[in-house]
Parts: structure tokens; sequence; C-alpha cells
């Protein structure tokens, strides 16, 4: 279960970092900004996607290996 969350929580890093750097710097990659109903919050996503990634990080620290 550990590594599921540590997983998650990268792909949720990748993807947020990915979020505002597409609405900083217009390179096109990322998922954030292909959703559609996200259309014009994307930054919020962003962030909320780093949020979400640290908290799942600090999760999977706090549970005991195995």
């Amino acid at each position: 279960m550990r590594q599921l969350m540590e997983a998650l929580g990268f792909i949720a890093l990748v993807q947020g970092v990915a979020g505002l750097v597409h609405e900083f710097t217009d390179l096109d990659w990322g998922l954030v900004q292909r959703i559609g109903f996200l259309d014009g919050h994307e930054v919020y996503a962003s962030v909320a996607l780093l949020v979400l990634a640290f908290a799942l990080f600090a999760a999977a620290e706090s549970r005991e290996p195995g």
C-alpha cells in the first residue's frame, strides 16, 4: 500500500508541476489542460494536485513498511 501511495503521489506531483509549467510557459505537456471542465481553473487544479501529492507522500511515510 505504501508503494502505491508513493506512486500516486509521484504522478500527482508530476501532473501538478506540468500544469503549472504549461500555464506559465505555454509548453504543451501534462493532462490538466486537456480536461474540459477545468477550463479557466488549471492553476487551481495544478496546485490541488501538488497538495495532494505532498499529502500522499506524508501518508505513505507514516505507514509502516510491509
